[in-house]
């Protein structure tokens, strides 16, 4: 995947993700419970539209912002302290060990070759380390492995913070708080072999226009970038062909997931210029189709089926 930067996607095997989801659905409540509130990602009730708004209103009560981002943070995370993580909470032992062998499995990532207190010169090849992005348990375990991190910010450092996976913030009015703050996380993630980004790091006047989870924010407004409308349009637009390609199907309906996700961000603030031009998109029609009648489907629910307008 190249757009919006490379980066490798992996995908697991279809019975594969059925374990994954089973799983998750059993373990996830367990560490929920523990997870901070402000903790956005892969949790149920939460997600980017609500870490925006929270977003916004500490930007709103301070004048600083402490933006962090970890530097290659899924190729980076460490199998050892991710397996130590699971059983802060977990002591079911096959329960570990479908969480052990779930992270054994992992594909190779690009190479995170930095060195921390105490390697020797080949600690960092000898380590295991890399979660492939694309499955359900490496979103959650990415959000589980800074779960510390969230309670050490707030709880030691009494920040006003929130986090969505790597992507945090910290807000105070003073900088020089905030610039002992990033010291201190620094410290912090480096005993879990982790590195804040040093360009993606930085801190900030409140009322400066600023990018947070794929918004522009400024004060009083919150937009979509251009580049994200546009890799939304070109996406959109080539829907209509593959659902005439696939017609006939029983799934026919391969580009609605991205559809529904790129209407969900564009709901959470107002379009740009690029966005409310007529020719930015073909016009879909969401349509609810009746089945037939006296059928099983006619007495539950049917599915959307999109299909382009004919007419204007």
């Amino acid at each position: 995947m190249r757009d919006p930067k490379p980066r490798t996607v992996s995908a697991a095997p279809f019975r594969d993700r059925v374990v994954h989801h089973a799983l998750c659905s059993v373990i996830a409540p367990i560490f929920d419970r523990g997870f901070i509130f402000h903790s956005y990602a892969n949790r149920e009730g939460k997600g980017t539209h609500r870490a925006v708004a929270r977003y916004e209103r500490w930007r709103d009560r301070y004048r600083h912002v402490l933006r962090c981002d970890i530097y290659r943070y899924f190729p980076a995370i460490d199998h050892e302290h991710l397996k130590a993580a699971f059983r802060r909470r977990i002591a079911c032992p096959q329960t570990l060990w479908l969480l052990d062998a779930i992270v054994d499995g992992s594909n190779r990532q690009e190479a995170v070759n930095l060195y921390y207190s105490g390697d020797d010169l080949f600690a960092p090849f000898e380590r295991r380390r890399g979660l492939p992005i694309g499955n359900l348990t490496s979103q959650f375990f990415a959000n589980l492995f800074l779960d510390g991190l969230d309670h050490f910010v707030t709880e030691v450092l009494h920040a006003p913070y929130l986090r969505y996976v790597d992507d945090f913030a910290l807000f105070h009015d003073d900088p020089t708080v905030l610039a002992d703050w990033r010291d201190r996380i620094a410290t912090w993630l480096a005993r879990r072999r982790l590195s804040l980004h040093p360009r993606k790091t930085v801190i900030l006047e409140t009322d400066v226009a600023a990018t947070f989870l794929g918004y522009e924010l400024m004060p009083g407004r919150r937009r979509l970038p251009e580049a994200n409308v546009r890799r939304f349009r070109n996406r959109l637009s080539a829907w209509p062909a593959r659902l005439h390609a696939r017609a006939g199907r029983a799934t026919a309906r391969p580009g609605a997931p991205r559809v529904s996700s790129g209407t969900a961000m564009m709901n959470g603030g107002p379009l740009t210029k690029a966005a409310a031009r007529p020719e930015a998109a073909p016009v879909l029609a969401i349509r609810r189709r009746a089945p037939p009648p006296g059928s099983a489907r006619s007495r539950g629910f049917h599915p959307p089926v999109a299909r382009p307008e004919t007419g204007a």
